[in-house]
This record gives structure tokens, C-alpha cells and sequence, in this order.
């Protein structure tokens, strides 16, 4: 797949780029107006504060009583496996962060990498596969708790990105989300 424009984001200087309270109208002679940081987070920042109350909660929790969170030791074999799932995650992170923000400014819809095997695959990648391995490597499960509420928070908000996103990119998001290899993860 590849990255499909925005309608609407063509050469035409007057084109109307972005959807909702937040259109913004392209400059005479082409120039594409500023990104706002909501662009870019999308619903970030709301599975942020969605998940904050409860790692704030939990480190509590482990500062106070951290024998209740160990995760005894962890072991050779945990350790070993920990490191072999972080780096996927990591790598799936880092590609999508670099994706979104190459992509995003420009006003295309994202389709490729990461992203044509999960819709969401920056908060996919955190919440499964890079904060309960990080957590076991720090000898405790509260990682994977962490982890667990972000990726509930992050499906709970997911439908109304994703309606701005049809909205926004129309027929090529109905297309895409047919072509995206695991759409429920």
C-alpha cells in the first residue's frame, strides 16, 4: 500500500486541509499551513489521561508494597524473552512516530509499514509489546498492568479517531481499513 492524500490536499492553493473546528486553508502559492499538535497525537493525548490515573495509582502502590509487584527476579528465561519482545515493540514504536510525523504535516492518510498491520500500531506497540516488558525487566508487573489500561483506553477513544479519519479521508480510509491485516488488534 501506499500513502494516499487527503482529499482536498491537492496543489490547489485554496484547498482545505484538515476536518472539523480544525480546518485550516492552505496558503496562496501552495504553502501547507502548520500541523497542529492535535494532528499529530491524535487521540493521544486522551488515552494519556485516561491511563495516567491508574500508573500513577500503581507506582504508588509499588513504592509502598513492592514484594506485592515482584515478578521474582526476573528470571533468566523472562529476561531473555522480555528483551526479545522489546525490540519488536520498540522498533514498531519508533517506525510509527517517524511515520506519523512525515506524514501527518502533509495531509496523508498512513497505510504502510506498521500501520498496514494495525490501525493503531503506536499505541498498539506500547500498551502490548514495549510497557509489560519493560515492567518484567524492572522485576514487577505493573508494566503489564500499565500496559493492559492503555490498550483498553486506547480501543475505548479509537472509534471516534477513526470516525474523523473516514470522515477526513473518505473513501481511501474504507479502503485502507479492508486492506489492514489485523483491524481488531
Amino acid at each position: 500500500m501506499r500513502a494516499l492524500q487527503k482529499p482536498g490536499s491537492s496543489s490547489d492553493p485554496g484547498a482545505a486541509v484538515g476536518q472539523g473546528r480544525g480546518r485550516r486553508r492552505a496558503h496562496a502559492g501552495g504553502h501547507r499551513p502548520k500541523v497542529t499538535l492535535k494532528e499529530l497525537v491524535g487521540s493521544g493525548d486522551r488515552i494519556i489521561l485516561g491511563t495516567l490515573p491508574a500508573a500513577v495509582v500503581g507506582v504508588i502502590l509499588n513504592v509502598a508494597y513492592p514484594s506485592f509487584f515482584e515478578v521474582g527476579g526476573p528470571s533468566d528465561a523472562l529476561r531473555e524473552f522480555s528483551l526479545v519482545v522489546l525490540i519488536p515493540g520498540v522498533t514498531i514504536w519508533l517506525w510509527s512516530a517517524v511515520l506519523i510525523l512525515r506524514k501527518v504535516p502533509r495531509g496523508e492518510l498512513i497505510t504502510v509499514g506498521p500501520f498496514a498491520i494495525v490501525k493503531h500500531p503506536l499505541y498498539t506497540s506500547v500498551a502490548l509489546l514495549v510497557l509489560p516488558w519493560v515492567g518484567f525487566l524492572a522485576n514487577t508487573w505493573l508494566g503489564a498492568l500499565i500496559g493492559i489500561v492503555l490498550y483498553v483506553v486506547s480501543r475505548r477513544v479509537a472509534p471516534e479517531e477513526e470516525a474523523r479519519l473516514a470522515e477526513t479521508f473518505g473513501h481511501a480510509w474504507a479502503e485502507y481499513c479492508d486492506a489492514v491485516k489485523l483491524p481488531w488488534l
